[in-house]
């Protein structure tokens, strides 16, 4: 029978009410960016100690999303189908809320530990919000369009990633501008926990949003849970490796290598280095052979029978690291005498823009979540990523950050839109199309220094900002009453924001900064290759998400 051409209508008001909460995972998740050199030089820690914050936010996803699905695998029921996809983020929010309260009680007592443990739960209720969140928004509309709908959440989140540092920037220092290591030593943690307290009432201010909204379905799914042992104890598996693995890197951060001699400095990051390959290796063996052994059999693997699943956790995991490790080890490359020899306050321009790129390519992808005739799109494809550029540059400006040397960016937003147009708004021409940019970028980036360098790095924004809708859309295709427990297990794999990163930090130890981004070059390779592969597999389970995009905004 020949699919209908009619789209399903978008339930835009449910939809509004939803993105708010994209927006505080990226005002968090960025504002680490500047809670990391405070708390560096508040408590005198190295950079590997500092980097722990992101490890604790980025593991806490993984351990979160297990929950849900051990609790799933062993009740016999899905808890987010159970709850609903709107109490389920009422619920998350809350949880977040509580992260938040003991952010301000380890302030109070003056440790470290405590701080990681207090944005741990907040990333605990952020992975409930995102594994109901996603598969919302897909399913509020037309699934062949869901990407664009994941892609307006984006937008909004990458909206709170631009002003989440600025922000939080003026919550702990009183201004963006620049401020002495001594200085940020002699702050008082009061002011953490003013914005800890705000933050923990936002939270709650947005359950209550979602709470009382009559606008937002309930979202319960009432399929039982099917049989998922096998997924279950790889994956328990794989997290007793893990915790072996990351025990000797997390025990590591009380180390002092203040007085170190080289050879000390360089013994200890080969021996971080190799627990976390170790880490990377148990991730990327572990998936694959449940991949090759649901092939054999699917009994008992639940969502992992489907390998355009398991492919796409290694595409999140690889997703998500290559977008945080760009940034993360960015103002490091920034400091170098081939790239500008900038300080922390001069590099801050350039940081921005990369996470303000992120924006860019996501405001031009939610463009398609509305009802616009092919002319209007076409023309608000052209004009929505300069105005968002254009919005990068106003808002540093106004928070007082020389963003001359940036303008020239634009070239760059030009080449996105114009692959933009060439991907045609379909999920696996667009994830190949912005992954082979991503491959050229970081190749361009790691021969040449300079200007065209810091721009091919700066790029690597651009192409990663549509990645994680299509990633996930064309994951969950086709598996129906599998979809939330295969949300979850893509949640999980945000993990490789905690993992990449680091690895490519101390890589740099071994190789220098500038190289270092050949990890880049790898993470964009396999996205290229799961763009590649998941159209073949999807094609074979009767799903061709490019062919009725094209038959449907054509008809």
């Amino acid at each position: 029978m020949k699919e209908s051409t009619t789209l399903k209508e978008t339930n835009y008001s449910a939809l509004s009410t939803l993105v708010t909460v994209f927006f505080f995972w990226g005002f968090i998740a960025a504002g680490n960016s500047v809670f990391i050199p405070f708390c560096k030089h508040y408590f005198n820690l190295d950079q590997f100690q500092s980097q722990l914050i992101d490890f604790a936010f980025y593991t806490a996803y993984y351990i979160g999303a297990l929950g849900l699905f051990a609790y799933g695998a062993f009740g016999g029921k899905d808890l987010v189908g159970k709850w609903g996809y709107k109490r389920s983020i009422v619920y998350g929010l809350l949880f977040s809320a509580l992260g938040a309260a003991a952010m301000i009680f380890a302030v109070n007592a003056n440790t470290f530990a405590g701080m990681l443990a207090g944005l741990f739960i907040v990333a605990l209720g952020f992975s409930l919000q995102q594994t109901a969140a996603n598969p919302f928004a897909i399913n509020l509309g037309d699934p062949s369009t869901g990407n664009s709908r994941v892609n307006l959440g984006g937008a909004i989140n990458s909206f709170g990633t631009t002003i989440g540092p600025i922000l939080v920037a003026v919550a702990l220092f009183g201004s963006t501008a620049a401020i002495t290591d001594e200085q940020i030593a002699g702050l008082s943690l009061s002011k953490v926990i003013i914005l800890y307290t705000c933050v923990g009432t936002l939270f709650i201010a947005a359950a209550a949003l979602f709470y009382f909204s009559k606008k937002v379905p309930d979202g319960i799914l009432i399929e039982k849970t099917e049989n998922a042992n096998k997924a279950l104890y790889i994956l328990l598996a794989m997290t007793g490796l893990l915790i072996i693995m990351f025990a000797p890197v997390f025990s590591s951060y009380k180390t002092d290598l203040t007085n170190a001699s080289p050879d000390e400095i360089h013994a200890m990051n080969m021996y971080r280095m190799k627990w976390l390959l170790g880490a990377l290796a148990v991730v990327v063996i572990g998936l694959l052979a449940a991949n090759l052994s649901a092939k054999k059999k699917s009994e008992g693997w639940g969502a992992m029978q489907y390998p355009q699943l398991v492919l796409g956790m290694l595409a999140i995991f690889v997703y998500v690291g290559v977008e945080v490790a760009i940034g993360s080890n960015l103002g490091e490359l920034l400091r170098q005498p081939d790239f500008g020899a900038f300080q922390a306050s001069e590099a801050t321009p350039y940081i921005a823009m990369y996470w303000g790129s992120l924006m860019i390519g996501r405001w031009a992808g939610a463009i398609t979540a509305f009802k616009f005739s092919k002319m209007t799109k076409n023309i608000l494809l052209f004009i929505i990523p300069f105005i968002a550029f254009t919005v990068v540059i106003v808002v540093n400006t106004i928070a007082q950050y020389d963003m001359k040397p940036l303008y020239y960016y634009a070239f760059c937003v030009l080449l996105q839109i114009v692959a933009f147009f060439i991907s045609k708004e379909k999920p696996v021409r667009t994830l190949l199309v912005f992954s082979l940019l991503g491959v050229v970028a970081m190749i361009i980036g790691t021969m040449t220094t300079g200007t065209v360098a810091v721009y091919a790095f700066l790029s690597g924004g651009l192409c990663c900002s549509i990645m994680w809708p299509a990633i996930f859309n064309l994951s969950i295709a086709g598996l129906g009453k599998y979809t939330t427990q295969g949300s979850a297990f893509l949640i999980m794999m945000i993990l490789g924001g905690g993992i990449i990163p680091p690895i490519q930090g101390k890589l740099a130890d071994v190789i220098g900064i500038h190289q270092s981004y050949w990890v880049g070059v790898i993470c964009f390779s396999y996205l290229a290759f799961f763009a590649f592969a998941v159209k073949g597999i999807l094609k074979r389970q009767g799903i061709d998400y490019d062919a009725q995009v094209d038959e449907k905004v054509n008809h």
